[in-house]
Order: structure tokens, then sequence, then C-alpha cells
């Protein structure tokens, strides 16, 4: 009878044949440190008008409340790390995470493929699949199945490749072998708190607060941005990568190999003007199948907007 060693490999090999960099595994629990973290962050206000992070706390902080009898939790990083880079200096900036195919699709087909595996290779498992979609801790997951720390921008750092990754889980009802949490290296580094341009992360690091992070202003908050940030975003009209982009960890990220991740030649094309004129029509072919649809056309035009106004007032 195979036993939990051989289950665990056959998933994690699996896994890498689907394209995922790294898996892990830990025991699907309460995480109660996690928990009273959470819990004082959100009292703190720090998520903004983003209430959906205030909603199933319990759904949040156990993986038990999601999936009925889960024993462990399966975490799996995705690379869309890319050289590439927009087209000319004063471009408007689009996160790299943006710029192909939305991640949600890619992913989750993937991991209907990994689950169908598991039930043709192991047999009837209870479980669920998951990409940045439900009420779970990823991050936390990731760092309790020894993938990486958390570092002081509160990115998932691996040792070995950096921070350029999705994260997805599967959360299931079968004992597995466990994986252990590793060492914080950031050490005394504070690059990331020191470059965040509206101090969005803590002093000390570790803490983010969402409600001054320029991808909560540019993609989840939908009223007007307020003035008080003007001139800061440093030209990012999506999202925002500069805790990434000063990391030293972020030196080891290869280029991905994800086909669906390539961006449009055109997006890597267009200059300032181009998007400072930016129709809808250019935008629903533009990002037909992109994670920017999210903010939809008139909120990338504010957001465009923003930063021009925030460059004349500068000049």
């Amino acid at each position: 009878m195979p036993n939990k060693a051989e289950h665990t490999r056959w998933i994690k090999e699996e896994a890498k044949r689907l394209g995922f960099s790294f898996v892990g595994v830990s025991r699907a629990e309460h995480m109660d440190e996690e928990a009273r973290r959470l819990e004082g962050w959100l009292n703190k206000g720090m998520h903004g008008k983003m209430d959906y992070l205030a909603r199933n706390f319990d759904k949040r902080t156990d993986p038990r409340k999601l999936v009925p009898g889960a024993r462990s939790v399966i975490s799996l990083m995705y690379n869309y790390y890319t050289d590439k880079e927009q087209g000319g200096p004063d471009a408007p900036k689009i996160s790299k995470y943006a710029y192909g195919k939305d991640y949600h699709f890619i992913l989750k087909d993937k991991l209907k493929s990994l689950y169908l595996f598991i039930q043709e290779k192991i047999g009837q498992v209870e479980g669920r699949v998951f990409v940045d979609s439900a009420p779970v801790l990823e991050r936390d997951w990731a760092r309790r199945s020894g993938l990486g720390w958390m570092g002081k921008n509160t990115m998932l750092i691996h040792p070995r490749a950096g921070s350029y990754f999705f994260l997805a889980e599967v959360i299931l009802g079968l004992d597995l072998e466990y994986d252990n949490p590793i060492k914080d290296y950031c050490g005394t580094c504070r690059r990331c708190i020191d470059a965040c341009p509206t101090d969005a992360i803590s002093p000390q690091g570790y803490i983010l607060d969402g409600s001054k992070c320029i991808s909560y202003f540019t993609i989840e908050l939908k009223e007007a941005i307020p003035d008080e940030y003007q001139g800061q975003f440093e030209n990012w009209m999506f999202g925002c990568d500069i805790c990434q982009e000063v990391c030293p960890w972020n030196r080891f990220s290869q280029p991905h190999s994800e086909p669906e991740f390539e961006p449009p030649p055109a997006l890597l094309k267009m200059g300032r003007q181009e998007w400072e004129e930016l129709t809808e029509e250019v935008f629903r072919e533009l990002f037909r199948k992109s994670a920017v649809k999210r903010t939809k056309y008139q909120g990338l035009k504010r957001n465009i907007a923003f930063l021009k106004k925030g460059r004349h007032e500068k000049e």
C-alpha cells in the first residue's frame, strides 16, 4: 500500500510537471498566531475599503471550515517574472503580474488537473483548489510549507528564486508528509521600507498598511484617489512592483516560461501620450483576457489622469 511519503512525492512531481516551480505541504489546522495578527490588522483599518478581507474570518484562519475533513494544505508557487519592460521611460506602468493573460484562469486549470491526478492516482479524496479567489491566507500557508519567509514588504520570498510568484493552494482531506518553515533572511535590510513612496510598509517592516499601497489605490479603490498622494505613485497606473524591484533576493529571479503570460507587443510599445489618449476600444482589445480588466476602462483612465495631474504639479 502506498504511504504518505509516496502520496506526497507523486503530488509534488505532478505539480512540477504542470509548471509549478515549488511545492510545499503543511497540516490543515487553525492558524492561531495568524488569526491574532489578522484581527489586529483589520482593527487598525489597514484593509481600507477592501471589506471582503474582514468577511469569513473563521474560514480564513481555519481551512477545515472551507473543506470539511481537511488534513493537508498544499501550497504552490508559479513564476511570473519577466525581464521585458514597457517602452519609454515616461510610459505609465503596469505591474509585471498583469502583463499577460489573467493568472486566475491559467492556474485554476492547472490546479484542476492536479486534483484530477490525485483522484485518479490515490483515490476519491475530498478537496478544493484555490487561486487568490477565496478566504485563504496564501502567504501564511506558503510560509508554513517552507516555500519561503514573509519579507519586510510582506511578500513571500523564496531564498533561491525571489518573490515574483503567484501562490495557489489545494486543500485536501488526505494526510501527507509536512514540510517545515524556513528562516527569515531579511536581516537588517530595509530597502523595501525606504523605497515605498507612500510609506505603506511600517518602519520596522512586516506590516503593510493596505490602505496606503499604490496597488490598493490603482486596483481596489473604486472612488477618487486622495489628493494627498498626488505625485507619489512614481508612474504606476495598475499595481506596483517597487518593493519587489528593490529587494536583493530578486536578483535570483529567472524569466518565466509560460506563453500565456507573454505581454501583447502593443502593450510594451505604448508611450505616455498613447496611454493618455487610450480609448475604450483599445482598452478592450489590449486587456481582453487580462487582470487589468478588474479596474475597468474608467478606473484605468482615472489612474492615468491622476498620474498626469501629479506630473504637472511637479513641473
